[in-house]
């Protein structure tokens, strides 16, 4: 008798004993694998498009600088209360009920926000996938990180996270395109619609994951682990031919699962590490990522001076080429961490990332000049040094870690709680931003960030916890002295 990562982690044999090279992932893992992609894909797509489609919806609604802030924070405000409300539901539940049950929700805001008649329904129907893309936070990255081997746990759960920065790149492209081919007033609603028939696709393949094992283990639903186990790591030629698990928590003292149980001695730390950092990167990741078209025709418009429509779409058409490139550098950033994180570790990456996220930052501000004769060359460079380098370390590694600090029966709850505390971080620059930047300028807000970036990476330093090849079922079993 094993335990479910026992047999996640073994080693197929052939019928001669003689053992295969690692441990392939069979379909069932790859398909799991998969789908949780196409959730952070479609909260990129989404979320970053928002910045492509902000000067369309404000010229339609005539928006000041308060509403588009309500606009740009909905989402993310959703995020904040889904990750906190609905993924927490996922240690109830199981995690397969809120996979499926996150993206229909997401389908049918997504349909109503196309054809919103005014300004308070875009703002319901952002704010409602948003809690969808909220709730899928903690749920696709448990549903990765219990089905696979803990050899390569942090890469797939980082390629799948890589995903978010594939769906920016490709929500700013189509963005631009439906722009170029559709220069009208209401773009800005065939660019949320290209998502609908994707997400039903998706909807339909999450209804043939299995689920966890390893929170059935938890509920002790044994007959149903080994079942979900069998159907998990079946393969040609069958391996292993039976499944009989043993709990790990057997003869354990029971202890507390609900949110307060995160505040104490045992878990307090791993609590701090996974939301603060997370809080603090998100302020710079999404107020840069949103607004970097927004910024970008500011700056744009600041040195090609026009009015009305045709110039509006004009210059959020060169900012959406701009931010398509610095996209990129999402990806590349993302691509850095996946082939690092199992060598320098994730606490490593994540210190590095934020003092380099500092200098990105640091450069930008430097290319803006009093006389309003910007530095667009040193811009662009500080802006994609900034995406390279929040995605190798504190975007990347904040999602990772906060899904493996948290033993089984508290990760739902941990991993919701770290990403809805971050949203706020999230929520409160999204909405601040319009203002700050009509109030302050660009310069000040990315001073700001620059120190909240050093002092995350401060932060990391102090409650630091290397979970490079830490196996989950061992996750929070050592007593509390």
């Amino acid at each position: 008798m094993k335990t479910v990562q026992q047999y996640l982690d073994e080693c197929p044999k052939w019928s001669d004993g003689t053992p295969a090279m690692g441990s392939p992932l069979t379909k069932m893992q790859l398909w799991i694998f998969w789908m949780a992609c196409a959730g952070k894909f479609f909260e990129g797509m989404v979320i970053f498009m928002t910045g492509v489609a902000l000067p369309m919806i404000s010229k339609e609604y005539a928006l000041n600088s308060s509403e588009q802030g309500l606009v740009t924070a909905a989402s993310l405000a959703g995020i904040l209360v889904g990750a906190s409300f609905l993924g927490g539901l996922a240690d109830i539940f199981g995690r397969k009920l809120l996979f499926v049950g996150e993206l229909v929700i997401f389908v049918l805001f997504l349909i109503v926000l196309t054809l919103a008649p005014n300004f308070i329904v875009v703002v319901i129907c952002l704010f409602g996938a948003g809690v969808a893309l909220g709730c899928d936070y903690p749920v696709a990255h448990l549903i990765i990180s219990e089905s696979i081997p803990t050899s390569t746990r942090g890469r797939l759960v980082l390629i799948a996270f890589a995903f978010q920065a594939v769906g920016a790149f490709i929500g700013t492209v189509v963005g631009f395109l439906i722009l170029y081919n559709n220069p009208q007033i209401e773009a800005w609603r065939w660019m949320f619609g290209s998502a609908v028939i994707p997400a039903i696709a998706i909807v339909i393949g999450r209804l043939f994951v299995t689920e966890s094992p390893h929170w059935l283990v938890a509920r002790n639903r044994m007959a149903e682990a080994e079942h979900a186990t069998k159907r998990l790591l079946s393969r040609v030629p069958s391996y292993p031919s039976e499944v009989r698990l043993v709990n790990p928590h057997d003869g354990k003292k029971k202890k507390p699962s609900n949110y307060g149980a995160l505040f104490l001695k045992e878990n307090r730390r791993a609590t701090i590490l996974a939301s603060v950092p997370w809080f603090i990167q998100d302020l710079s990741t999404y107020g840069i990522g949103i607004f970097t078209p927004t910024i970008l025709a500011t700056m744009i418009g600041s040195q090609q001076q026009g009015e009305g429509l045709s110039s509006l779409i004009h210059n959020d058409m060169l900012a959406a080429k701009g931010s398509a490139v610095m996209d990129l550098f999402f990806l590349f950033g993302i691509l850095a961490a996946i082939w690092l994180v199992d060598k320098a570790g994730r606490m490593k990456l994540q210190i590095v990332g934020f003092i380099g996220c500092a200098a990105g930052l640091l450069m930008a501000a430097f290319s803006i000049r009093p006389d309003g004769s910007n530095n667009m060359t040193l811009l662009f460079l500080g802006f994609l040094f900034f995406y390279f380098m929040t995605n190798m370390g504190p975007n990347a590694m904040t999602y990772l870690v906060a899904g493996e600090v948290f033993p089984t029966r508290l990760r739902g709850k941990g991993a919701g709680f770290a990403a809805s505390f971050a949203k706020i971080g999230a929520v409160l620059t999204a909405f601040l931003f319009p203002i700050l930047l009509r109030a302050t300028g660009t310069m000040i807000l990315l001073y700001g960030l620059v120190i909240t970036s050093l002092i995350g990476a401060a932060i990391t330093w102090m409650f630091a916890i290397e979970t490079r090849g830490v196996n989950l079922e061992t996750v929070g079993m050592a007593e509390t002295p």
